[in-house]
């Protein structure tokens, strides 16, 4: 028998009643009702409440005892008078007659056996305290139980997981890297992946068919709710002799499998998922991330200015710039403050304001009082408006605007509580442009992966503007939150020169950063394609966390401190003299 337990404090029943038991774990909370105290103990498995009799020599000792202790316990199982139906134990407790105490705690700095408001920082500084609450104590069990789903269809589907390396070579994949100095090559240093990217794609030029693994990546890059600074995970994805639709049957099989099982109920859209080109995204949804729980969609109404009679927005259409509108069903006879926000955020935003046609009960509202009886028609016909309709409108340059209407549709979907409520939609957002200016500079730059086939390959590239190239990638994306890049890549060892030529990179610098897979396409290369869906992402969504530390068991703060183990931090001279270091630290002033 175990010397510490023979039950775990989550599984008698009272079918137990009647055996004498050894329980250990936490004391989770303590209860002193005079002549009894009762606790409850606490282990990774559950709860079970335990009785201490003041009559016992164990009352005082218990009574001694702070929160979070670690004990065992040795006990007849009784029934419980007061059954407590929330508690799988809820039907019995111990009787205690022997209490041993192997770990005392001291006064905690958070609190465990409820929530309250401790500020991130503690709670990071004290995650093996926090990792013991309720709530994250199960986010990591799901996490570990999503990757244990993820590995089992991989396999399913033929697919093999293999380790790539974590030193490696730094190059320009659009994020910072994590440099590590190299002791035996003075001077010269090896970066942490920021995805496995070169090796898998070696992978299939070695001949092995179908890739996976749960692959740790580390991108040194600001940090956001849905974003972790330094580290993550992702189910890294690549197969040979594929299309981008074999990607996608084996990402949707995967995707719908793992959301289903841990849906809780919650709707899972199901195979096939929607396809939206990037340029239809942007327009429709303002957004590469479209949340397509919110059913509102945004029109280009810039057809229907010009010659409107309402001059604000046909001198801007006049000057080039664009209106969008938004169409609110059943909504014309809200108070005009509702109009008049949505009118002042515009303002705050620099887009100049916000105009609305609203066909209320008590007539025509908002710019139709300026229109002529035929425009007005005309409206109601362009726009789909019937009585009681309204729709939002506002004008900008292009890019600036397509993004603002996006902020609109969701500012309003929220507003209005059109989110559809416990479920998960996907759409894979297809045909991203090759390539993008900088608008900081001017410059030609990749706007996705580096290593995509250009559609139309290297006619394309010679004949072509190159912001008028799209490119063989996509991105998965689930109730608005990105899960994943991907592309079928480019094998061709010309095709790939000419493509960094024309982002900038001469054939020294493709040959220096990415020699190890230029010389693989040279000697047989299968066409392939991948993907890569963030772990930590797919369990925020399951676990309904709007903040990504909530899934991620000792994560770094905002300032991309680890609070626990203190780092970053300074090392020894010894250390920086064994790799040939040395620090200048220029003074602040």
């Amino acid at each position: 028998m175990n010397e510490y337990r023979t039950h775990t404090c989550g599984e008698l029943r009272k079918e137990d009643a009647g055996k004498t038991v050894l329980l250990s774990g936490w004391l989770h909370r303590k209860r002193n009702l005079g002549n009894l105290c009762f606790v409850d103990l606490r282990d990774h498995y559950g709860i079970t409440q335990c009785v201490f009799d003041s009559s016992s020599d164990l009352f005082n000792q218990i009574q001694d005892l702070r929160v979070e202790s670690v004990i065992g316990v040795e006990g007849e199982v009784i029934l419980r008078e007061s059954v407590n139906k929330n508690m799988p134990t809820g039907d019995i407790e111990i009787k205690v007659q022997k209490l041993k105490v192997y770990s005392k705690a001291d006064q905690l700095p958070i609190q465990v056996s409820f929530v309250d408001d401790s500020p991130e920082d503690l709670r990071l500084k004290y995650r093996f305290l926090d990792l013991r609450r309720e709530k994250l104590h199960q986010n990591m069990l799901l996490r570990s139980k999503v990757i244990a789903s993820m590995r089992k269809l991989m396999t399913e589907q033929g697919f093999v997981e293999y380790q790539t390396p974590i030193l490696t070579a730094s190059s320009p994949e659009g994020a910072r890297d994590f440099l590590v100095p190299s002791r035996i090559n003075p001077g010269k240093f090896y970066a942490l992946p920021q995805a496995p990217q070169q090796f898998k794609q070696l992978l299939m030029v070695s001949g092995f068919d179908k890739y996976f693994q749960i692959a740790p990546c580390f991108r040194d890059e600001d940090p956001r709710a849905d974003r972790s600074p330094g580290e993550f995970y992702q189910l890294d994805v690549e197969m040979s002799f594929a299309t981008q639709e074999d990607v996608f049957a084996v990402l949707e099989k995967t995707l719908s499998g793992v959301f289903a099982e841990f849906a809780n109920g919650r709707k899972v859209d199901m195979p096939p998922y929607r396809r939206i080109p990037y340029l239809e995204s942007m327009l429709k949804y303002g957004s590469d991330k479209p949340d397509l729980r919110n059913p509102l969609v945004i029109m280009d109404a810039t057809a229907f200015f010009g010659h409107s009679g309402f001059g604000v927005y046909d001198e801007k259409v006049a000057n080039g710039d664009e209106v969008r509108a938004i169409v609110l069903k059943s909504t014309a006879d809200k108070p005009r403050s509702f109009f008049d926000k949505l009118d002042a955020y515009a303002k705050e935003e620099d887009m100049g304001g916000m105009a609305y046609i609203a066909l209320s009960s008590s007539g025509a509202k908002g710019i139709a009082k300026v229109f002529s009886e035929e425009k007005l028609n005309e409206a109601k016909k362009f726009f789909g408006l019937c009585d009681g309709d309204a729709v939002l409108l506002m004008a900008g340059k292009k890019d600036k605007l397509n993004k603002f209407a996006g902020f609109v549709r969701t500012k309003v979907g929220q507003e209005l509580n059109l989110i559809e409520k416990d479920a998960f939609r996907f759409c894979w957002i297809i045909d991203f442009p090759m390539y993008e200016k900088n608008e900081e500079t001017g410059a030609v730059e990749f706007s996705h992966n580096p290593f995509s086939m250009p559609q139309g390959g290297m006619d394309a590239l010679l004949n072509k503007n190159p912001l008028d190239i799209l490119a063989y990638q996509y991105d998965i994306v689930c109730n608005g939150i990105e899960l994943s890049s991907g592309a079928v890549r480019n094998h061709e060892p010309e095709i790939m020169y000419k493509a960094f030529e024309i982002a900038g990179y001469g054939h020294d610098v493709v040959d220096n950063k990415f020699g190890g897979m230029i010389s693989a396409f040279h000697y047989g290369a299968p066409p392939h394609a991948g993907c890569a869906p963030g772990v930590d992402r797919i369990v925020m969504l399951l676990a309904d966390e709007p903040n990504i530390r909530e899934v991620i068991l000792f994560p770094l703060n905002g300032k991309a401190q680890d609070l626990l183990m203190q780092a970053p931090n300074t090392v020894t001279e010894e250390q920086l003299k064994d790799l040939h270091i040395k620090i200048d630290l220029k003074d602040e002033k």
